[in-house]
């Protein structure tokens, strides 16, 4: 064991009362309300309706919880299926086996559907959501210090993770510390999510390209986590599935922006129209008239004599004055 390493939590589950606490509940939880947040102020800065990603997540975050939890059962199923191995495992939750592509397939469906139902457009909302399920992803990674599940090859650096013998892979018991992938990959989701904001506002994005890059960069960094994991994994041509999951994520990405490339500016939804007065004070703002000034019987005239699209078409856009006595 090196001189300096990560401890791993001595423990992941406390109680309050009869209720127990889960140190890797509490890192989802925390990476939900991250996202709402994130999510939730960037889509108010372009326009969009207050209240409108909260109504959203109603099914965006069930979605990407069963989309989570559905990619960790596929990708290692031989933990939950197979001699020895009780499917019920899948129901609990609280143990970890989450996959975050899982989760972000799964909840952009349930977007797609609650952006249907409200009548809002998809790409702003995907445009405002990418950082925020950047950053939400780098504080759910710090689950798994308290799972203790992943983690990659035994290692003997400085920031090596300490992990307790219960939790080591079958075949590496007499080793003690291992790469802490958890952390590689909460520190490249931080970064993930700050290059998406930068990339947004530098190239001037639309919100489905701004997702294109945040889709790329995960790709990248979850198929480089994988390169050092241990343990069992579906593979796929002698290749994780994880991996190839991933390649094929980062192509679509690339191909995506590449055929969208022609489309640019940032999305910028049109605020709420301002509704004229009701009162009798105002009849039109653009020549300042008001129904005082304008003498009984005269009211239809003076309007039938306002100046119109059509009318400044005609006379090549000069200004036409209504003549009110």
């Amino acid at each position: 064991m090196p001189a300096a390493f990560i401890p791993s939590p001595s423990r992941g589950l406390w109680h309050i009362g009869p209720v127990p606490i889960r140190g890797y509940a509490l890192c989802v939880v925390l990476a939900v309300i991250v996202w709402l947040w994130v999510t939730g102020r960037r889509y108010r800065r372009i326009g969009g309706r207050e209240g409108l990603i909260l109504d959203i997540a109603t099914l965006a975050v069930p979605f990407g919880l069963i989309g989570a939890r559905g990619y960790g059962v596929l990708t290692s199923y031989q933990l939950y299926f197979g001699h020895h191995r009780d499917w019920v495992n899948v129901l609990y939750l609280w143990d970890g086996g989450f996959g975050l592509p899982g989760a972000a397939a799964a909840g952009a469906l349930g977007a797609w559907i609650a952006c249907r139902r409200s009548g809002a457009a998809l790409s702003p909302v995907a445009g405002a959501a990418a950082p925020g399920l950047a950053f939400a992803a780098a504080i759910a990674a710090w689950g798994d210090w308290f799972s203790q599940q992943m983690y990659g090859r035994p290692a003997a650096v400085p920031w090596a993770l300490e992990i307790a013998p219960e939790h080591r892979v079958a075949g590496y018991e007499n080793f003690a510390t291992f790469q802490p992938t958890f952390l590689y990959e909460s520190i490249w989701d931080v970064l993930a999510g700050v290059l998406v904001i930068l990339a947004a506002r530098r190239f001037l994005l639309t919100g489905d390209r701004t997702f294109a890059v945040y889709a790329g960069l995960q790709a990248i960094g979850t198929w480089c986590a994988g390169t050092l994991r241990i343990g069992h994994a579906q593979r796929l041509f002698s290749v994780p599935a994880g991996q190839v999951l991933m390649t094929l994520v980062l192509a679509a990405a690339v191909a995506y922006l590449y055929l969208s490339r022609a489309r640019k500016g940032p999305d910028v939804l049109a605020p709420p129209a301002v509704a004229a007065p009701a009162g009798p004070e105002l009849l039109t703002s653009a020549e300042g008239l008001t129904r005082a000034e304008i003498p009984a019987g005269g009211e239809g005239r003076a309007r039938g004599r306002l100046p119109t699209a059509d009318s400044d078409a005609r006379t090549g856009g000069g200004t036409v004055s209504p003549s009110v006595r």
